[in-house]
């Protein structure tokens, strides 16, 4: 047998001489390793004795295989002869349990990511957009910037291996890295079982309660107390209205101001912003205290008034002609926002996450950390501060009536609200040191008089 030394050259210069159906070269330095060539082309093979019998072994294209991969599966095929093992038999072994697990699987049904499917399309109607995108984040797969979801790993099972066991193990290990999200998926996780439970074409695959006592031995949420305190107020404002983005600094002073939840501002549109009458109204999370198809009309105050003028003709003004010829070129013709706090670089055309910007503000100012929601809850704790009654704040932040009194007694206008609402804002104002844009009344007929 001829042997050479085995260059990329020289497998790469080597054919099959005319005349003849195959030829042989084999490599000087490792044993067994050889080069066939044919009319065809030329592959790696690999040959040595086994049971006292000449067994040889195609490794693969030399166009496909490196000189140096081909070496290193020679050098494994002749541990395997060393240990006595046939490498034909043991490739034959691989294929018959790939084919086996692959007919398990297809008897075993599908992943449940499929039923996943089915339920979000079914239930997502009845869903608000936070709650949409929890389910959608739960269950993404990796996208290299992103990791995968935390129930996809139990959704890639079929539905019938969701077992307590298997839940089990999942919880223990994201407990123990994410508690609350853990919860969360948990929780979505268990409704999404008892609504397969429901369905005849999942019913026998499921096990409604494989989730019951995980979720009851998880360990339950603490309360949070994030709240700006009335010394605060000055260098929140400050480092707020600092931030270079300004669709995000006017994002965080209205949620700050209305008390609104993130979602309920990030889903304003233009059409809900009445600067006549001064007056939102918002998609609320539930039917709230004098709401109407899930939405509730609140107070449109002077200086949240003047914030979303602002970002209005920041959204009407055009970008430079260059900026709008790309746009066109791209099939994308330039148009104003219809969404409040809006996005150019979002998909949705919406603000996504102020949450950077804002921990960037907190931490030039010195303060300690406050969650978005916390701006929430900051404008229920500081209007105790102006002896506002309890149901005037709930009904402005969409919170359902607790009382009977509230639910059927009480039935505020929109004037009773603003009265309040306004008293609010210029107490806030004032101790952050803000000059108000200008009193009630002259508020109202100067707008009333521009609507």
């Amino acid at each position: 047998m001829a042997k050479i030394r085995f260059t990329a050259g020289r497998v790469r210069e080597f054919i099959c001489p005319v005349g003849k159906g195959q030829a042989f070269i084999w490599d000087a330095d490792l044993p067994g390793l050889g080069l066939r060539a044919t009319s065809g082309g030329s592959s790696y093979i690999f040959q040595a004795r086994i049971n006292d019998k000449s067994v040889r072994i195609t490794i693969g294209n030399s166009v496909a295989w490196t000189l140096d991969d081909a070496r290193s599966e020679a050098r494994r095929l002749h541990t395997m002869i060393d240990q006595g093992r046939d490498p034909r038999v043991v490739k034959a072994e691989q294929v018959k349990a790939d084919a086996d697990r692959l007919s398990t699987q297809a008897t075993e049904g599908e992943p449940a990511i499929t039923a996943w499917a089915d339920y979000v399309a079914a239930r997502r109607k009845k869903w608000g957009v936070r709650h949409a995108d929890d389910h959608q984040q739960v269950a993404r797969l990796a996208d290299g910037k992103k990791e995968q979801g935390i129930l996809r790993p139990l959704l890639e099972l079929p539905l019938n291996q969701l077992s307590n066991a298997h839940i089990a193990a999942w919880a223990d290990r994201e407990t123990a890295r994410r508690p609350a999200r853990a919860r969360l998926a948990l929780s979505l996780l268990q409704t999404f079982l008892s609504w397969c439970a429901a369905q005849p074409k999942y019913a026998d695959q499921v096990t409604p309660d494989a989730c019951g006592q995980i979720k009851r031995d998880m360990p339950k949420p603490r309360a949070r107390n994030d709240c700006l305190q009335r010394e605060q107020l000055k260098p929140w404002f400050d480092a707020v209205k600092n931030i270079d983005n300004q669709v995000i600094s006017a994002f965080l002073q209205t949620a700050l101001l209305t008390g609104a939840r993130r979602e309920e501002l990030t889903g304003l549109k233009w059409s809900d912003v009445d600067f006549k009458w001064l007056s939102l109204t918002i998609r609320d999370k539930a039917e709230s205290h004098g709401g109407q198809d899930g939405t509730r009309t609140i107070p449109l105050t002077p200086y949240v008034a003047s914030l979303l003028r602002n970002l209005q003709r920041l959204n009407n003004t055009p970008p430079n002609i260059v900026h709008i010829d790309r746009m066109k070129q791209e099939g994308k013709p330039w148009k104003p926002s219809p969404w409040v706090f809006f996005s150019r670089a979002a998909g949705s055309g919406r603000l996504q996450e102020p949450r950077i910007a804002h921990n960037q503000a907190l931490d030039r100012a010195g303060l300690p950390h406050l969650s978005i929601h916390g701006l929430r809850r900051s404008f229920g704790t500081l209007s105790e501060w102006m002896e506002c009654p309890v149901g005037v704040v709930a009904q402005i932040q969409g919170h359902k009536p607790s009382a009977t009194a509230e639910k059927h007694y009480r039935v505020r206008p929109l004037d009773l609200l603003r009265m309040w609402h306004i008293r609010i804002e210029e107490w806030v104002l004032n101790e952050a040191g803000i000059e108000p844009p200008m009193g009630d009344g002259e508020a109202l007929r100067v707008v009333a008089q521009n609507g």
